[in-house]
């Protein structure tokens, strides 16, 4: 008789543990599903709020990193793109360059990107 009551004890514990296993597999993809669509929400919420498409790219590569090379109380100046901030005081003096490119340099002359103007500057530094 008392194995009959261990086996019957034994069953009962076992169909508890799986009803309390379902009952958590079932709040647990509740809870996963309320949280995939608040995700949707707020991603549909971003989509909305932007108002034209983006495009990431790495590092600091823009059409905007130009230079212009100035003069400078006689001496040549690296300008950013904005011709305001200066990027570079170099020595190369402004009266030993060629005419033709001291009128460019006069007027701000524009160095499409870094290779071209370390480019330039290797060639007429000292």
């Amino acid at each position: 008789m008392r194995n009959k009551y261990g086996i019957g004890f034994f069953v009962i514990t076992i169909i508890a543990m799986m009803l309390i296993t379902g009952a958590y597999q079932l709040s647990f993809q509740k809870a996963k599903e309320r949280a995939e669509t608040k995700v949707t929400e707020e991603e549909q919420n971003a989509v909305a709020a932007t108002p034209e498409p983006t495009v990431a790219a790495d590092g600091q590569a823009l059409k905007d990193d130009c230079y212009y090379l100035m003069e400078v109380n006689g001496y040549v100046v690296v300008y950013l793109s904005d011709k305001t901030t200066p990027y570079e005081y170099t020595n190369i003096l402004y009266d030993e360059l060629p005419a033709s490119l001291r009128d460019e340099i006069r007027n701000g002359k524009y160095v499409e990107d870094a290779s071209e103007l370390y480019g330039f500057l290797e060639n007429y530094s000292s």
